[in-house]
C-alpha cells in the first residue's frame, strides 16, 4: 500500500494556480483508484462492481457529487499511519435518480476490504445527516468486511452512529440497502434497520457470526452462501426483500423501488400521467375464481387485471409465499397492494406471511402510499409449531399495522373471509375506509363444514344418515352466512360489486379519499407486539 503523499511530484514552493490545479488532479485521480488497480481487477474477477461503478449505474448520469474524497484515517496504531488511501474505503456523496434528490455510499473494497473506520463511519453520518435536513432517499451500498479491527472500539462506535441515524430516519425518509459483497458482524444491524435490502446472488451475504464461529460454538459445517447467502436471506429468514441475479438487477430494483414512493414523510405518493382510453371494465375478472371453493388460484391474475399494466413490483416474493405484497399503479397513481395467496397454503395467515405484511403496511403508512387488500383468506394457520412460535403475537403485528395506518385503505373480498384472519385483513371493523365482496364472497366465522358439525352436532349424532344430515346442515349454514350480505346488511360491507367492476370502483375509491385526514391519538409512540 502506499502513503498518498509519496506519489505527488509538485514542489512545496512552487505555488502559480496551475500547480495547485495539478495537485488537486493528481490527488482526485489518487482517489479514484481506490485501493490501486490491481485490486480493481480483482473485484472484477469475483463478478463483483467497484464502488464508483455502482454509484455511476445506479445515478442520473453526471449527476454524482462527491463528498468527503479527500478523507483519510487518522489511525497510529499496527503501522497504519504508513497506509493511507483517499477516501478511505467509502465513496459518498449525492446526486439524482429520475431527476429526484437522493443521498448515497458505496463502500470499497479495494480499500482495508471496504472495512470501517472511525472516519469512513464519519463520511457516512455526513451525508445521513443531509439526507435527513433536505428530505430526500438514502440508499447504502454495502460491500465490507465488518469493523476495522485495528481501530477497536472507535470503528464500533461509528457502526452506532450509523445505527442510531438509521433509527432517527426511520419514517423521515426511504432507507434502502443494497448489499453487494460480504456484510456481517455489527455491520448487518444498519441493513436490517433500512425499509428494503437488496442482495445479489453468489456474491454477497450477511449474518451476525460467520462459518468458523458456528462451527467452533455449534458444531455445525455451514458455508458462507447457505449460512447468510442472497438466497438462504430471501427464502427462509424474510431478511432481503429482493434476491438479485446480478448487481445491476439490484441497482435496477433500487431505481424501481424509488419510482413508487416520495422524497419524504410530508410529500404524497407519486403518480404518473394517466389516460382511460376505454373501458375500465374487466370482464375476465368474471371468470377467475374456480367454482371449487377449495380450488386454489393465482391472486397475481387478479392483481394483474386490475392495475395499471405492467406496473406491480412484488417485494419479498420469494418469502412467505402465502401472501403478496407489492408496489403498483392505479391509474397512474402508486399504491401498496396486501393480497392472501390461495395458490400457497390456500393463503392462511401464518407466522411469516404476518409479519412480511406488517412491515409493508407499516412502511406504505410511513410514506402515504394508500394500501389496496386483496381478501382471500380460509383464517390463521393450527399446529403446534404455528402457537410454539408466537402466531398470537405475530399474527397481531399485521392486526396492529392496518388498525394504525391513517392512509386511504380499500379491501375487495374476492371469495374466503374467515374468523379472525376476516377482522385483521383491513375490515372496516379497524379502519377501513372502503370494503368491497365480490358476489361469491363467504364471510364468516368458518367453513360451512365445520361449522354445521359444531352448531349441528345433536342433530347430526341422532341421525340415521349422519353424511347425510351433515350435508343438509352444512347447505343450510352456507346458504345462511356464505355470503357477502349478511356483512353488507350491516355495513361492514359498503358494496358487493361484479369482479369485472373492481377496477373502475377502485379508481373512484381512491380519487375520492385522495385527501383523506386522519389522526391518531396524541402519544410517544405505540407499542407494537413485537
Amino acid at each position: 500500500m502506499k502513503n498518498s503523499s509519496t506519489v505527488l511530484e509538485i514542489k512545496p514552493t512552487d505555488t502559480t494556480m496551475n500547480s495547485k490545479i495539478t495537485l488537486l488532479e493528481q490527488k482526485q485521480a489518487e482517489a479514484l483508484l481506490g485501493g490501486g488497480q490491481k485490486r480493481i481487477d480483482a473485484q472484477h474477477k469475483k463478478g463483483k462492481l467497484t464502488a464508483r461503478e455502482r454509484l455511476h449505474f445506479l445515478l442520473d448520469e453526471g449527476s454524482f457529487e462527491e463528498i468527503g474524497m479527500m478523507v483519510t484515517h487518522r489511525s497510529k496504531d499496527f503501522g497504519l499511519e504508513n497506509e493511507l488511501y483517499l477516501g478511505d474505503g467509502v465513496v459518498t456523496g449525492y446526486g439524482t435518480i429520475h431527476g429526484r434528490l437522493v443521498y448515497v455510499f458505496s463502500q470499497d473494497f479495494t480499500v482495508f476490504g471496504g472495512s470501517l473506520s472511525e472516519t469512513h463511519a464519519e463520511k457516512i453520518c455526513k451525508v445521513m445527516d443531509l439526507a435527513m435536513k433536505n428530505g430526500a432517499p438514502f440508499i447504502g451500498l454495502n460491500d465490507s468486511g465488518g469493523a476495522r479491527i485495528q481501530e477497536g472500539v472507535v470503528s464500533l462506535g461509528g457502526y452506532a452512529d450509523i445505527f442510531y441515524r438509521n433509527v432517527r430516519a426511520s419514517g423521515v425518509i426511504p432507507q434502502l440497502s443494497g448489499i453487494m459483497g460480504p456484510c456481517a458482524g455489527g455491520a448487518v444491524y444498519s441493513p436490517a434497520m433500512t425499509d428494503f435490502i437488496l442482495m445479489v446472488e453468489n456474491t454477497s451475504y450477511m449474518f451476525v457470526t460467520g462459518p468458523n464461529v458456528v462451527k467452533t460454538v455449534t458444531h455445525e459445517e455451514v458455508t458462507s452462501e447457505e449460512l447468510g447467502g442472497a438466497m438462504t436471506h430471501a427464502t427462509k429468514s424474510g431478511v432481503t426483500h429482493f434476491a438479485c441475479a446480478n448487481e445491476i438487477e439490484a441497482i435496477t430494483n433500487i431505481k424501481q423501488i424509488l419510482s413508487y414512493v416520495p422524497q419524504n414523510c410530508e410529500e404524497d405518493a407519486p403518480s404518473v400521467p394517466y389516460e382511460n382510453t376505454g373501458s375500465e371494465s374487466r370482464p375476465e375478472l368474471n371468470t377467475i375464481i374456480p367454482e371449487n371453493a377449495n380450488q386454489p388460484y393465482d391472486i397475481r391474475e387478479v392483481i394483474e387485471k386490475v392495475i395499471d399494466d405492467n406496473s406491480f413490483l412484488e417485494i419479498h416474493k420469494l418469502f412467505a409465499e402465502n401472501i403478496v405484497v407489492g408496489f403498483a399503479r392505479l391509474a397512474g397513481r402508486s399504491i401498496g397492494i396486501v393480497a392472501n395467496q390461495p395458490a400457497v397454503l390456500a393463503g392462511v395467515l401464518d407466522i411469516h406471511s404476518s409479519t412480511k405484511a406488517a412491515r409493508f403496511v407499516r412502511f406504505c403508512d410511513c410514506f402515504n402510499i394508500p394500501l389496496l387488500v386483496f381478501e382471500d383468506v380460509p383464517g390463521f394457520l393450527p399446529g403446534t409449531d404455528q402457537e410454539w412460535n408466537a402466531i398470537i403475537t405475530n399474527g397481531a403485528k399485521l392486526l396492529y399495522a392496518f388498525s394504525e395506518a391513517t392512509v386511504p385503505r380499500i379491501t375487495v373480498i374476492t371469495r374466503k373471509a374467515y374468523g379472525g384472519a376476516y377482522d385483521v385483513m383491513n375490515s372496516k371493523h379497524i379502519g377501513a375506509d372502503m370494503n368491497f365482496a365480490w358476489p361469491i364472497a363467504e364471510i364468516a366465522v368458518m367453513g360451512a363444514k365445520g361449522a354445521a358439525e359444531i352448531i349441528f352436532k345433536g342433530e347430526i349424532s341422532a341421525a340415521a344418515n349422519k353424511d347425510e344430515k351433515w350435508k343438509e346442515k352444512e347447505t343450510e349454514y352456507q346458504t345462511m352466512f356464505a355470503n357477502p350480505y349478511r356483512a353488507a346488511e350491516r355495513g361492514f360491507i359498503d358494496e358487493v360489486i361484479k369482479p369485472e367492476q373492481t377496477r373502475e370502483k377502485l379508481i373512484r375509491a381512491f380519487k375520492m379519499l385522495e385527501n383523506k385526514v386522519d389522526k391518531l391519538p396524541k402519544k410517544k409512540h405505540g407499542n407494537i407486539p413485537l
